[in-house]
């Protein structure tokens, strides 16, 4: 009997792990992510042809450049995709480099806090069907997440269109 659990417990824990493996991506090169907030589309490009577009979710209050922490947009302008989280909270992230050197002097006349940790990342269940529910992120379904992690690599420039 405990040899048959033992097999039982290793076949659950293989299968959580493949919910979230990550697709080995053989395509073009992503040379560019543009998103397009009036769309709430994301675009993964190569050169100025698009490789694939996926659907998106912004923060709760999505109009105009996020200016400091708190204030539900999402960052407007040209940034750089600097890091990623195969453990996010959120199933995968890969993080945005906001805020640059003109949004922190931009909060700091006003006194605030630029905020940060603005990332591309996955839909929680309890957040599915929400529309601009994020802190200012820019959130996609998980399996598009998978796609998105796969194929954009750190260094990668990312506009974010209003």
């Amino acid at each position: 009997m405990r040899p048959l659990l033992a097999i039982v417990a290793l076949a659950l824990l293989m299968a959580a792990g493949c919910s979230t493996e990550i697709p080995t991506y053989t395509g073009p090169e992503v040379t560019r992510v543009v998103v397009s907030k009036a769309d709430r589309q994301l675009y993964l490009l190569h050169g100025t042809e698009v490789l694939e577009r996926y659907d998106i979710e912004l923060g709760f209050a999505p109009e105009g450049h996020k200016q400091v922490e708190g204030d539900g947009r999402t960052p407007e302008g040209s940034y750089i995709i600097d890091r990623r989280n195969p453990n996010s909270a959120y199933y995968l992230s890969i993080g945005i480099s906001y805020p640059n050197t003109e949004d922190r002097a931009a909060a700091a006349d006003l006194g605030q806090s630029p905020g940060g940790d603005i990332f591309i990342h996955g839909t929680p269940r309890e957040w599915r069907r929400q529309e601009d529910w994020t802190a200012g992120c820019i959130a996609i379904s998980n399996r598009d997440m998978r796609d998105v992690y796969s194929m954009v690599r750190d260094g990668t420039q990312i506009d974010i269109l209003p």
